[in-house]
């Protein structure tokens, strides 16, 4: 069987494509770039936000267009969208012939089995996890699913469910597996890492414990933590990160807004006296810190002041990253109660002005590092310019800058240069290699 994937959504649900697929390659399926080729497209849906659904909807319907016009012979639609939406899907578009929700994954092999468009479940072997991108040496850990965090605006944890840990060796044996692939680099990912272990048993292992298996397991260079609530930001993971080199100097930790009222109405657990002092401890902890933070502008009551109390707050903070978005209003969640007060035109116009603050305050942080040398994780090469793009540990894969090696250094994609800094614009660095 050749299998197409159409993989949308955040690098946790690219996880979740890389397993299905590995599961369907244990099972005989070949891997195909060209869907037209493909005897089933697997589409794995996102259902985060209203343009996020959009997309989902227009793949599937694009996917199955191709059950008439090329080769394809089933098209089967997974994910957050179809967990949240499957009966409606089903009615809307019965082109797609499948529909699996994340607690009947285990049907898809047996499915495909009995449509005579894969091997005998019984008689093939376990598949190893299938890289689907373009950089094999940048690889996502997801460690946990679901999330128990209540927040007005968000709808993850009706499609996804309750925080379920994903057991250490588990994690471990699939770093393994990455590294084996050629892993220079794994992102850890979560909802929320911190939650990872709290359901694992009392006195069972907690994140730090997990970062301890995977150093001592495995020799991948860079590991990076991505989402972090503050409040699982405790002392024995700091520590860690500021002692050990191979858990990069970086966090992504979200705070959403800045003013106690907003954060209450989100059902935030942070307020801003203890983002502060969060911020504070991590930055006199962990030597040159950098740290990504998400802002949701446009909330239903969000008032001219509590916008310009945002603004001020990231220009004190000075967080070195930022993602900021618009707010929608998302079926079922707590939200919904409330009007959706702000005017559309109001949140583009906020959105656009903190994208603007933040552009600033992040080439401000850039430029305190230029001189140093640094080690650049070489992502590919731009033959035409003659350099090659790539990232310090300062950088996370795909929503930060980057850094262009200026001349030398003759390492391929996934390699990495010694090279000294020689100038920051906005989110890149320009960098000229010592060897």
């Amino acid at each position: 069987m050749k299998l197409g994937v159409i993989s949308l959504g955040c690098d946790k649900a690219t996880v979740d494509s890389e397993r299905l697929v590995g599961e369907l390659v244990g099972h005989g399926a070949v891997v195909t770039p060209e869907l037209s080729a493909a005897d089933v497209i697997l589409v794995n849906t996102c259902g985060f936000i209203d343009a996020a659904k959009q997309e989902s909807i227009d793949a599937m319907l694009e996917a199955a267009k191709l059950k008439t016009t090329a080769a394809v012979k089933a098209v089967v639609a997974v994910g957050c969208l179809v967990q949240r939406y499957k009966h409606e899907l089903q009615t809307e578009i019965p082109e797609v012939d499948l529909f699996l929700g994340f607690s009947e994954l285990h049907h898809l092999v047996p499915e495909l089995a009995q449509r005579g468009l894969i091997e005998d479940p019984v008689a093939s072997h376990p598949g190893v996890r299938q890289f689907l991108g373009d950089q094999p040496h940048v690889r996502y850990l997801k460690i946990s699913e679901g999330c128990d965090h209540t927040c007005a605006f968000c709808a993850i944890p009706l499609m996804r469910g309750k925080h379920r840990s994903e057991p250490l060796m588990r994690l471990v044996r699939e770093a393994q597996q990455l590294e084996a692939q050629g892993a220079k680099e794994i992102n850890l990912v979560a909802q929320d890492l911190g939650h990872w272990g709290r359901d694992l048993g009392l006195g069972g292992p907690k994140l730090p414990d997990l970062l301890e298996a995977l150093l001592r397991e495995t020799s991948v260079p860079w590991f990076r933590l991505l989402y972090v609530y503050s409040a699982g930001i405790n002392e024995r993971l700091v520590e860690l990160m500021a002692r050990n080199p191979r858990i990069v100097p970086y966090i992504d930790m979200p705070i959403q807004h800045a003013t106690d009222r907003m954060l209450e109405r989100m059902r935030r657990p942070e307020r801003v006296r203890t983002l502060r002092e969060k911020l504070a401890w991590l930055r006199g902890t962990i030597p040159d810190l950098a740290i990504r933070t998400t802002c949701l502008v446009g909330f239903p009551g969000e008032t001219e002041d509590d916008f310009r109390a945002l603004l001020a707050f990231l220009e004190e903070a000075q967080f070195d990253r930022m993602g900021a978005f618009e707010y929608s209003p998302q079926e079922g969640t707590r939200a919904m109660q409330y009007e959706d007060d702000v005017n559309d035109d109001v949140k583009k116009e906020r959105l656009e002005e903190i994208v603007e603050v933040q552009r600033a305050i992040s080439a401000e942080r850039l430029e305190r590092f230029v001189g140093r040398e640094v080690d650049v994780l070489v992502d590919r090469l731009e033959e035409e310019e003659g350099i090659k793009v790539g990232r310090v540990q300062w950088q996370a894969d795909d929503v930060d800058g980057v850094t262009y090696l200026e001349r030398g250094g003759w390492t391929q994609p996934g390699g990495f240069v010694r090279a000294r800094i020689t100038a920051s614009e906005d989110y890149d660095f320009q960098a000229a290699a010592l060897t």
